[in-house]
């Protein structure tokens, strides 16, 4: 897939799949915006497009709307968009019934008003150049409950893809699709729990009918295809990228 001439915006860019997904974009040919809250990695591998790094709150509506002014003045617009960013605190989201509100709504700013901000002032942009293709990053586990919940996260991920089905209603004529990814248990810095527990890795991998958890390879390889011309009449859908997992009864 190339994406010479694109350019992406690109939100969790400063580790995990976000920063797999614009190096991979970069790779393909596309300029990319690498956004996110944290500092720029130390090591980001070169491709044939460019990058410019954003270090910016996307809960917060004025910096999303800086981030991707900046974005059109560096590359002359915006044709694709994903949106990577969110938090999965174990620590403090658990059950509504007894969760502190504040981190509620903290979750809620983080994993859903800042899909709200980033689409708002980039769905213009891609207007303007004809089209565009968005690629939203919900989970699996906002299909199904779990006796160790993580409310928060598992609501505002739904919301993740009741607002990406009506962008894709309200923006389809304007050439611009909207998409969503479930990743299903992937090694990434979300789940660094993991990390030094080889033993819950291959418990879990007996379970996953592929017989081993996802890489954030997996979750970029997905995301380029539906943010690529070969999924040009595929918009207001949901891909899940588990493994089988949701297929065990």
């Amino acid at each position: 897939m190339s994406f010479a001439g694109k350019t992406a915006f690109v939100t969790g860019a400063g580790g995990g799949m976000g920063l797999q997904i614009a190096c991979d974009l970069m790779a393909a040919g596309a300029n990319v915006a690498m956004v996110d809250v944290k500092p720029q990695p130390d090591c980001i591998p070169l491709g044939a497009g460019n990058f410019i790094y954003l270090k910016s709150d996307l809960s917060d509506d004025a910096a999303v709307k800086a981030a991707v002014a900046q974005t059109v003045e560096a590359f002359g617009g915006i044709d694709l968009l994903a949106n990577v960013a969110g938090v999965l605190w174990f620590d403090r989201d658990k059950s509504a019934l007894e969760m502190d509100m504040d981190v509620w709504d903290t979750v809620f700013r983080i994993n859903l008003k800042s899909m709200v901000h980033t689409t708002r002032h980039i769905a213009p942009h891609m207007k303007a150049a004809g089209g565009g293709s968005m690629v939203h990053f919900s989970t699996i586990q906002c299909l199904r409950g779990d006796d160790a919940p993580q409310d928060a996260y598992q609501a505002s991920k739904a919301g993740v893809i009741a607002l990406s089905k009506s962008l894709a209603i309200q923006l389809g004529r304007a050439n611009i699709r909207s998409n969503v990814i479930l990743p299903g248990p992937a090694q990434s810095p979300m789940q660094a729990r993991w990390d030094d527990d080889a033993a819950a890795i291959e418990n879990l991998s007996q379970v996953v009918p592929l017989g081993r958890v996802g890489q954030v390879t997996d979750m970029s390889n997905a995301c380029l295809f539906l943010l690529s011309d070969k999924a040009s009449f595929i918009t207001g859908t949901e891909l899940v990228v588990d493994g089988g997992l949701l297929a065990r009864p």
